[in-house]
């Protein structure tokens, strides 16, 4: 009997070798937010008898033999096909504006054999993977390094952007300024990448004029201080620096004009959905009542009124937060907080102890796409950030969106499986 039970288990070792590495909580702690995720997408459809619940879980199982698979090959095998995948890509984005099927404004999806595949959330994992492969090669403590992030980002954001997809070009900005960061480029140039949409923002604030002017004028001055300090050019980048910052009043009217009205409309209902209650803050105002209605400890799975009566249009996906808000309260919502804290605090320890940058900037790559999405899209649950369209990563039903998430992560748990041994 012993014997037979050793064998049984050396057999198991053996079969799960090629996973040695692979840190096992992190996994486990993405299967328990997908779960829940589940559980509340069948929650949010209930009333209506939908069975994308299920599907969720499919897609995950799915996601997790792929992120598996993905982990028992070596990260530097990925540095090889970053100029394929990028490729691809590119290719499946210009198809949807030629093919692509229109839902919500956006036309974002291409059918194919019968199913509508999103390429933009797939792009989010190719571009992670390219920035990568760049930063290993040329690091970002010098123009040229950042030269060449932003012209391999610049083709498939226009084809997003023209989709027109606001949320994930707002994702991919956060994947590209995370990674440069973590590539050692400078936190001064950083804030000068992001002064002038904030400057636009300033502008635009609603505030008496003469306030807001002086508001606007003050971030102007501070940015051509930054640049001063941070740029090799002394006084000529200090005025280049003020000169981008003035131009941010045209830059938000500029993309302002080029935003669609329903884009628009969620801009303004975000500062006072109260103004359309029946309209385009709806969203917003019934949100908002779900979360506070669930108080500390919630009304229960299956019992939230907001939630079961389908008062929230899209629940199942980018207002998933809200039922959950609803259904298990705070203690919930601080569950949910929780685990992203986990998973966050995995990726940036896998970041640490990878043995190349090129993987270290991968697990940045995700950590930096997980954790934007998560705080825009709980923000915009209890009205802190604008209604963008960006789904609530491993919550949201999205099939493309999980099995693209879960792709990313099988490319971070092949740098956790590789790392040296005496590392953990």
């Amino acid at each position: 009997m012993f014997w037979t039970t050793l064998l049984r288990q050396r057999r198991w070792q053996a079969w799960l070798y090629p996973w040695r590495g692979v840190d096992w909580s992190l996994l486990i702690a993405v299967w328990l937010i997908t779960l829940i995720g589940a559980l509340f997408i069948h929650s949010a459809e209930l009333h209506i008898g939908d069975k994308d619940g299920f599907q969720h879980v499919a897609v995950a199982i799915v996601g997790t033999v792929l992120a598996l698979t993905l982990a028992r090959i070596p990260e530097s095998a990925f540095i090889g096909v970053h100029w394929f995948v990028y490729g691809l890509s590119c290719a499946l984005l210009l198809a949807v504006s030629l093919f692509g099927v229109e839902a919500n404004g956006a036309q974002s999806w291409l059918p194919i054999a019968g199913f509508n595949l999103q390429p933009s959330e797939f792009a989010k994992i190719s571009i992670i993977l390219t920035q990568a492969a760049l930063l290993h090669r040329v690091p970002a403590n010098g123009l040229a390094g950042i030269l060449r992030v932003f012209i391999a980002t610049a083709p498939p954001l226009l084809l997003i952007l023209t989709e027109p997809d606001l949320g994930t070009s707002l994702v991919f900005g956060a994947i590209t300024l995370g990674m440069l960061y973590w590539a050692n480029a400078r936190l001064g140039w950083i804030i000068l990448m992001l002064s002038p949409l904030v400057a636009a923002i300033l502008f635009a604030l609603p505030l008496p004029y003469e306030l807001n002017l002086w508001v606007w004028l003050l971030w102007t001055l501070a940015m051509g201080i930054v640049a001063w300090r941070s740029l090799p050019l002394g006084w000529i980048g200090a005025i280049g620096g003020i000169v981008l910052n003035l131009s941010g009043a045209g830059l938000g009217q500029l993309l302002w004009s080029v935003l669609k009205e329903y884009q628009k409309n969620r801009l303004l209902m975000f500062l006072d959905p109260d103004k359309d209650p029946l309209g385009a803050g709806y969203h917003l105002i019934q949100s908002r009542i779900a979360i506070g209605a669930g108080g500390l400890w919630g009304r229960g799975i299956f019992q939230g009124t907001q939630t079961q009566l389908g008062f929230i249009p899209e629940q199942h996906t980018d207002f998933i937060f809200s039922a959950i808000g609803e259904e298990l309260g705070f203690a919930g919502g601080l569950l949910i907080l929780f685990l992203f804290w986990f998973i966050g605090l995995r990726l940036l320890q896998i970041a640490n102890s990878a043995r190349t940058d090129f993987g270290s900037l991968l697990a940045i790559g995700l950590f930096s796409m997980l954790v934007f999405q998560a705080v825009v899209n709980i923000g915009m649950t209890v009205n802190l950030f604008p209604v963008t369209g960006i789904p609530l990563p491993f919550l949201s039903y999205g099939r493309s969106a999980l099995l693209a998430t879960y792709i990313g992560l099988g490319l971070v748990l092949s740098v956790a499986n590789h790392r040296p041994r005496s590392r953990y």
